[in-house]
């Protein structure tokens, strides 16, 4: 990935440089309701690759955002949409929901992963990136990586190369990690829907 972070850093766009109302402030934060279920697929690849779900707590809850960083995020975004071929886990795997890192091919939970992996290695702090589970318009099961900065909490997502705030993409947002503690989830919803474990999610076509 060498290569794509060459690229000239991009200007942080106008909504991501200020929030100016508490209306504004409030919106641009998801709010958190309690504990819930992790997905079956997370609690599985932690227990497979516990180093990467070991609580580093380095306590930096938000980063702060400037153009430096929104280009490095943007570039992860469109270098992982692009290196990765969208296929589901039963047609890779034979199964249900898996996660993992992907290679060449894999699913919104692989590539939210990876996203994570990247980011992380350029400095990110762990308690920034936030695997979530939310619902896309068709009322299907999906995830996408939470960056939590100053600013707001911006969404990756492998159908799409904009970054946008999580109150801008159209996603009923049910539970993510715990910025506490990356093995723990925390809902963003109350409803039933937050107690299933699992994400049941149609790749991007």
């Amino acid at each position: 990935m060498g290569a794509a972070l060459l690229l000239g850093a991009m200007l942080v766009p106008p909504q991501a440089m200020a929030t100016n109302t508490t209306s504004e402030v409030r919106q641009a934060f998801a709010t958190e309701l309690g504990p819930a279920r992790p997905p079956i697929g997370f609690v599985r690849f932690c227990a497979e690759n516990p180093g990467d779900c070991k609580d580093r707590t380095s306590r930096a809850r938000r980063i702060t955002l400037d153009s430096e960083r929104w280009s490095l995020i943007d570039q992860v975004n469109s270098y992982v949409n692009g290196k990765i071929k969208p296929m589901s886990d039963l047609e890779l795997y034979g199964e249900a929901e898996r996660w993992t890192y992907p290679v060449d091919a894999g699913d919104c939970e692989d590539y939210l992963l990876l996203k994570k992996r990247y980011l992380m290695g350029l400095g990110f702090p762990q308690e920034a990136l936030l695997g979530t589970v939310v619902l896309d318009e068709q009322g299907e099961g999906h995830a996408v990586l939470t960056v939590v900065t100053d600013k707001g909490e911006y969404i990756l997502d492998n159908r799409r190369n904009d970054i946008l705030r999580w109150n801008q993409t159209n996603y009923a947002f049910l539970k993510r990690q715990s910025q506490q503690n990356p093995r723990q989830w925390v809902a963003l919803v109350k409803e039933k829907t937050i107690a299933s474990g699992t994400v049941t999610s149609t790749p991007a076509q």
